[in-house]
């Protein structure tokens, strides 16, 4: 399947800034399951791009822009085509060990009743049939939310709600395989049947499976990504492989908008 993508991301600042520095991590890498054909970033100034890879394996793009500037508009694009592989993931570039993903971070850190909901859904399953029914349980358990994710929510905020955003239910996946004992890390990346202009890219989790390597499952889907799925970062947290994320030198406010398109072209 070939997919289609437009990221666009504006700040507005109610005072000129002096300088803005953004770390992004936007651009997706290719896969035995995906091809990047296409894939563009643009600035809607003067701006200075440097590529670099962070420890996770991440394409990451350094951003620099001098003032005075009342405003940044960052707009990413391209083609990627994907193929059908089962939610296993396939010739993906892995700097670091499965166990590191056993860590737990501030936005992860299961306390009791998360982490006795992903041990009890576990237990006495196989590990893939123990994910799959957590990933099935989640779904069932939070009608989506499909807003802007509240900023610094943690999971076991979230697991007291009866709605989730994507973001959210991804992140309890993850604190919840952990506590079962399974390595789990969060995904970015984009997917098509969650588009139509929505405020932000869309997020899932990767879990480890001995004997299979990283198995990947959405639990705002109730379903393991697949073809209409494009992978972008990989972290602990959502924080840790966020889209854009930076600093700016200058007094007063900022204003952020985001919008993400993703059409399928059959």
């Amino acid at each position: 399947m070939r997919l289609t993508i437009d990221h666009r991301t504006t700040y507005r600042f109610t005072a000129p800034q002096g300088r803005v520095v953004q770390l992004l991590r936007v651009t997706p890498r290719n896969t035995h399951d995906q091809t990047v054909a296409e894939w563009n970033i643009a600035i809607d100034c003067d701006a200075r791009l440097r590529d670099h890879r962070d420890g996770f394996g991440n394409i990451t793009t350094m951003l620099y822009a001098e003032g005075p500037l009342s405003g940044i508009e960052i707009t990413v694009s391209g083609e990627v085509v994907t193929s059908s592989s089962s939610g296993v993931l396939q010739g993906t570039f892995e700097p670091l060990p499965p166990t590191l993903y056993l860590r737990s971070t501030p936005a992860t850190n299961a306390e009791a009743a998360l982490a006795a909901f992903g041990r009890d859904t576990a237990d006495g399953k196989t590990p893939l049939s123990a994910l799959h029914a957590l990933n099935a349980a989640l779904h069932e358990r939070f009608a989506l939310d499909a807003g802007r994710p509240e900023p610094g929510l943690t999971v076991t905020a979230a697991f007291a709600r009866e709605t989730a955003t994507a973001r959210d239910l991804a992140q309890m996946f993850v604190a919840a395989a952990r506590a079962a004992g399974f390595p789990a890390r969060y995904v970015t990346g984009y997917c098509d049947m969650l588009s139509g202009g929505r405020p932000t890219p869309h997020g899932w989790a990767d879990a480890w499976v001995e004997g299979l390597g990283w198995v990947g499952f959405d639990p705002s889907l109730g379903l393991s990504p697949e073809e209409r799925h494009v992978r972008v970062a990989v972290a602990l947290d959502a924080a840790g492989c966020a889209p854009v994320a930076g600093s700016r030198l200058g007094e007063g406010r900022e204003c952020l908008d985001v919008e993400v398109q993703v059409v399928a072209q059959d």
